[in-house]
């Protein structure tokens, strides 16, 4: 046997030896990264001090704890006119430093879903149901609010973002908004140790 055949032979193997040996076989692929888990929350809890806007005298405190797939919101909201209602939603942006709190951008939507009710088909993730203040002006605050984290980082997470509460109430359909009026309170959602 001459020494070109030998050559070319041996040449032949390693190209196909590295051939094989470079293509990635099913196990040794790297392996995907896990999807971000929408409704898992990193933060234990939360709250947002609400302060006046708009000229009006509404406050108040609300804290926000993860739960049932979702964060739920309890507090105390004062300075309403006794009886009525107003609208309640968490906002894009956690900045409630202009007078009148449109600094806070619109609704919370990662989905781009309509303006809604929450639990009545398509709304807005920030969509909540009216405040009703009591006899003394007060709105006891106890919503829950589906599908959205509360840290993470994840496209649903309200951490970092405002609690809005409206002049009027939401009337649940009207877009963008619902037809809520003027923001009187506007809050920033903060982790707490």
């Amino acid at each position: 046997m001459s020494s070109l055949p030998k050559a070319t032979f041996a040449a032949a193997l390693a190209i196909g030896l590295t051939a094989c040996a470079s293509a990635p076989s099913p196990t040794d692929a790297p392996p995907a990264a896990a999807p971000t888990t929408q409704n898992t929350s990193t933060a234990k809890q939360a709250i947002a001090n609400l302060a006046s806007a708009s000229g009006s005298l509404v406050s108040g405190r609300l804290t926000l704890v993860p739960m049932g797939g979702g964060v739920h919101i309890r507090g105390d909201i004062g300075g309403l006119p006794p009886g009525s209602s107003h609208g309640f939603h968490i906002h894009e942006k956690g900045d409630c430093s202009a007078v009148d709190a449109a600094s806070a951008g619109g609704h919370f939507n990662p989905a781009g879903k309509p303006h809604g009710r929450a639990g009545h088909g398509a709304h807005h993730a920030g969509d909540s149901d009216n405040l009703v203040a009591d006899a003394q002006g007060v709105a006891h605050v106890d919503a829950h609010v589906e599908g959205v984290s509360l840290g993470g980082g994840a496209s649903n997470d309200i951490l970092g973002r405002a609690i809005i509460v409206h002049a009027n109430a939401d009337d649940y359909s009207s877009q963008p908004a619902g037809n809520a009026g003027a923001r009187v309170a506007c809050g920033v959602i903060r982790s707490t140790p």
